[in-house]
């Protein structure tokens, strides 16, 4: 095949498909929400409009090569591996062609120039729930470097070598619901994981099948039934709704930054939780819109003093 940042060659693959869509798609940008950080091993941009991911599917397995062909709306795709037919099945949604963003329209200035920036942009569907859901339980409570150098030792012991040209582009397939339940609690530690959040991911990955089902139903019913699972709140439920739903309404509630970042942007104030529910008010059905967009451009409020150093053993704290 060719180098490390170029599309396949020799790798024959499992399924392919291209689709048209009605505007140029931001690939990079779009998916760039499933990404875990810098070092993910489960991710690797391929220029500027391309990437490669390792997914595991209800069918299995895949790596797929994703490249957005040129200003047009095409998106191309290859795949590899088991789950290869059914990623690309969902590919529209995947890209964020399901996304209805009939009735956004945004009332403060800075919002309306970022949507100018990336009209393109659609809430992406993975159709993948643990896939999104145990990363977002690790990432509870504590920051983001210490979350992602904690996903990223765990995907590198315990996952698999991803199916074709993926192998040999060093992608690795975090572990399934069975390969999670079966790491050792002291595993989780020594990667910086506190017996807290390992015991919620435990809790999670044993209904990992009605989990995955959650997929059909009205995202904001799939909120909820998320957050029966002890130890998962509001916010882990947003995490998850807005990468395996498609939620566009599911605003981070809970997060050290967003309400802080958003009130600041827009306003010229950090807010908090209850500030943000009355500012995103105009916004309803669209609040997770708002806080991508911000986030693509980069939006945050300047920085006082050092960074906050969060411990990574919080006992006794409510669920996330």
């Amino acid at each position: 095949m060719e180098n490390r940042t170029s599309g396949p060659v020799s790798w024959r693959p499992d399924a392919e498909r291209a689709i048209t869509v009605d505007r140029p798609v931001p690939l990079v940008a779009t998916l760039s929400v499933v990404r875990r950080g810098a070092g993910d091993p489960t991710w690797r941009a391929d220029g500027r409009a391309a990437l490669w991911k390792a997914w595991r599917t209800p069918q299995g397995p895949v790596t797929a090569h994703l490249a957005q062909d040129g200003p047009a709306g095409v998106v191309r795709a290859q795949a590899w591996g088991p789950g290869a037919q059914w990623l690309l099945d969902g590919l529209a949604e995947l890209v964020g062609e399901g996304d209805d963003d009939a009735g956004f329209d945004p009332v403060h200035a800075p919002l309306v120039a970022v949507r100018r920036r990336y009209a393109g942009w659609r809430v992406p569907r993975t159709r993948l729930v643990v896939e999104s859901l145990v990363p977002a339980i690790i990432e509870q409570r504590v920051t983001g470097a210490e979350a992602f150098a904690a996903y990223r030792q765990l995907v590198r012991r315990f996952g698999a070598p991803a199916p074709g040209p993926g192998a040999e582009l060093g992608l690795l397939l975090a572990p399934d619901a069975a390969g999670w339940a079966a790491i050792p609690s002291w595993e989780w530690l020594r990667a910086g994981v506190d017996a807290q959040r390992a015991d919620t991911v435990m809790r999670a990955v044993r209904r990992a099948g009605r989990l995955e089902g959650l997929v059909d139903r009205v995202p904001a019913q799939a909120r909820e039934a998320l957050r029966v699972i002890p130890g998962v709140g509001v916010w882990t439920a947003a995490e998850v709704a807005h990468v395996a739903f498609g939620d566009a309404d599911a605003v981070s509630f809970g997060d050290y930054h967003v309400a802080r970042n958003i009130g600041w942007a827009l306003v010229g104030v950090e807010l908090d939780d209850a500030g943000l529910a009355d500012l995103l008010t105009p916004y309803a059905g669209h609040r997770y819109r708002v806080q991508r967009l911000l986030e693509l451009a980069g939006a945050a409020r300047p920085r006082h003093g050092a960074r906050m150093s969060v411990p990574t053993h919080l006992p006794g704290r409510a669920a996330r």
